[in-house]
């Protein structure tokens, strides 16, 4: 096999990062990767918002995530502490939206295997950036106006390997 073929093959859900952020340069190759994404009639609606870990929004999108969860302060965050997130929005308006954005993101998960580094897909603080809040963290998250939250990625140097998942073809494929 080749390039994106083999990171295919390798990439699964990384859910443990070295404390190392990511360079200028890798950043602007993940987002090209999600830029080059199709899109339904070349709309071209996601927009990306890269943040650090850090950052004090991520904190509050966790907090708010666990209060809708009803659940304690868990021992891992929803972005593993990685040092990069990349947040997707898109036009709340457009069908296809939530589609173009599942491939933006993957592209970008794609690209970051390709670079020797690790990813997890986010889409468990839907609840928290589309409630109550939706509005105050679509402005801090710098949001275009009438976007709203799709998907989310975490990227980082993995501190761990993960091995990627088995899959049985006769039970999910049917040739018909």
């Amino acid at each position: 096999m080749n390039g994106i073929l083999d990171a295919i093959e390798k990439r699964s859900s990384t859910r443990s990062y070295t404390e190392q952020k990511l360079t200028q340069e890798e950043i602007a190759v993940l987002i090209k990767a999600g830029l080059q994404a199709p899109t339904a009639r070349n709309e071209q609606e996601i927009h990306f918002t890269v943040a650090e870990g850090t950052n004090p929004i991520v904190k509050e999108i966790e907090d708010e995530k666990n209060s809708l969860n009803g659940s304690a302060q868990p021992a891992v965050n929803f972005y593993y502490n990685a040092p990069t997130l990349i947040f997707l929005s898109a036009d709340k308006d457009f069908p296809w939206s939530a589609v173009d954005a599942g491939i933006a993101v993957e592209n970008i998960s794609l690209a970051a295997e390709q670079l020797g580094l690790g990813s997890v897909i986010i889409g468990c603080i839907k609840a928290a950036l589309r409630g109550e809040k939706k509005d105050y963290f679509a402005k801090a998250l710098a949001f275009p106006e009438n976007y709203e939250f799709e998907i989310a990625i975490a990227v980082g140097y993995k501190a761990a390997e993960k091995v990627p998942h088995d899959f049985d073809e006769a039970k999910n494929v049917s040739y018909i």
